[in-house]
């Protein structure tokens, strides 16, 4: 009987280890099931968009994470394109291609940013200046426009509720204020601090203050002054403060932002941006208490689904499925996520040509290494590998017939007329962790013809970067307390 009982959960055990991935080392090939980008719906109606009530939080907890508690929250992530559909509604020219040519054009600004963010690592100087003229060098890893999802917040008591960018890429946390020295166009009225009763100033000098890359301070008033600049020379600048944010019901006390009055920049009609970096002044950070320190999401293909994603903090956050790789640290910069990275497999086959030096993390000068992001669309790998794993992928797929080059792509296929293909498996390689990709991770449709590309392209700034479009269906946890990051499949159900 013991036996018969062992033998059962041996075999429960087994059929759960293969049905975590997509596809084991014996399956070579998986099904592509084809589709066209989806057409923009310009004749839907935003209203559902400014519900602050329906869009912070979702109707029900995916049913692979923990159950949520009180203290735990769940939001609603919506993609920058809805946002684009709702205020280019009278736009008559707005085609799902011109919508994933924009994306990619962000894109590739994102990762220019990344890139100058980390070869101006260890910058840091202390300006004391009035607050018309304050002004510092910091460089943000999110470039102009280039958040890629974004949900709404209440700022300050009472809270009115307001777009924000979410950015795994950035640590400080601000919004648009009155008054206004120059500010750029939003879809929510500007935030006015003296209408807010929680609304509170930091003085210069004090630990959070010092906790600014560059902090400045105004000579009249004594109170801290931020910066944030951007890689295309957009910015926000003003007083650095702290306030109460609210998550529909949820309120999370004294958080330290930057209340921008001198904004230069489109951030397509957000108001601001939710830092969820590595950084001490993250929101994950600085909520880490209320929250443990751990927050999740799952990234729905939007192409095949019109959900929204989802965004979940605290204990509830965690899947009881996930299969985790410890965070590497970089010692001259705290922002991003590091993750270590050993190789690829194609076909069920480890891809010759790739192994673990080809993504090191130089400690030393802080040069190299991979990072998640979820601001980045296509994953960026360092040309060697990029190239290996390229070359791989085309010879699994010879049997499908080749398209020209699309932007960034130059591995694509000519699609039109086939309902489903097989395709060559690909199998991410972590520390501690097989991430194997559904076959709509990564070869994707680039316009409304039939027309796919291998969503991966080659850097030669020696960081690789782990895109959305690779995470999207997983549930990737982010677990500050424990240094680690996760993953979860069919994270979004």
């Amino acid at each position: 009987m013991a036996a018969g009982k062992l033998t059962s959960t041996g075999f429960i055990l087994t059929v759960l280890f293969i049905s975590w991935s997509y596809a084991t080392a014996n399956d070579h090939y998986q099904t592509l099931i084809t589709h066209s980008l989806p057409q923009p719906n310009l004749d839907a109606s935003s209203a559902s968009l400014f519900d602050d009530s329906q869009t912070l939080i979702s109707s029900s907890s995916p049913s692979n994470i923990i159950n949520e508690d009180e203290n735990s929250l769940s939001l609603d992530l919506h993609h920058l394109d809805t946002l684009l559909n709702t205020n280019a509604i009278q736009n008559e020219n707005i085609t799902a291609e011109s919508l994933f040519k924009l994306r990619l054009q962000r894109d590739v600004i994102r990762v220019k940013s990344i890139a100058s963010l980390i070869r101006g690592r260890g910058q840091r100087n202390i300006t004391n200046n009035k607050a018309s003229d304050f002004s510092s060098s910091i460089i943000s890893g999110l470039a102009q426009g280039s958040g890629e999802y974004f949900t709404r917040i209440g700022i300050g008591s009472p809270p009115r509720y307001s777009y924000m960018v979410l950015d795994t890429g950035s640590d400080v946390v601000w919004i648009q204020c009155s008054p206004c020295r120059r500010c750029y166009t939003q879809s929510d009225p500007i935030f006015d601090p003296s209408k807010s009763t929680t609304f509170g100033g930091v003085s210069c000098g004090t630990p959070l203050c010092n906790h600014l890359d560059s902090p400045g301070c105004n000579t009249q008033n004594k109170k801290c002054m931020y910066q944030v600049s951007y890689g295309d020379g957009s910015f926000t600048a003003g007083e650095f403060s702290t306030e109460t944010l609210t998550f529909r019901k949820t309120k999370v006390n004294n958080i330290a932002f930057g209340c921008g009055h001198d904004n230069q920049g489109l951030f397509v009609g957000a108001a601001g941006l939710l830092g969820l970096g590595r950084g001490k002044l993250s929101f994950p950070n600085q909520a880490g208490r209320q929250f443990g320190s751990k927050f999740s999401y799952c990234l729905v293909d939007r192409s095949t689904s019109a959900k929204p994603s989802s965004l979940v903090f605290g204990n509830a956050a965690v899947s009881r499925v996930a299969r985790f790789t410890p965070l590497l640290h970089n010692p001259k910069l705290d922002t991003f996520y590091y993750l270590g990275l050993n190789g690829f497999s194609v076909g069920g086959a480890r891809v010759s040509g790739i192994t673990s030096s080809l993504f090191q993390l130089d400690k030393s000068s802080g040069n190299g290494g991979v990072i998640i992001d979820s601001g980045t669309s296509v994953t960026r790998l360092t040309r060697p590998a990029y190239v290996a794993l390229r070359n791989a992928f085309l010879a699994g797929a010879s049997h499908l017939k080749r398209g020209p080059n699309f932007s960034l792509f130059d591995a694509c296929f000519d699609l039109s007329g086939k309902t489903e293909v097989k395709v060559p498996t690909v199998v991410m390689h972590f520390n501690g962790a097989d991430v194997s990709l559904p076959a709509s991770n990564y070869l994707i449709p680039v316009d409304s013809s039939g027309s796919f590309c291998f969503a991966f392209a080659p850097t030669s700034s020696g960081l690789s970067i782990i895109g959305n479009i690779q995470q999207q269906g997983f549930r990737v946890v982010y677990d500050l307390a424990g240094s680690r990051v996760g993953f979860a499949p069919n994270g979004c159900a």
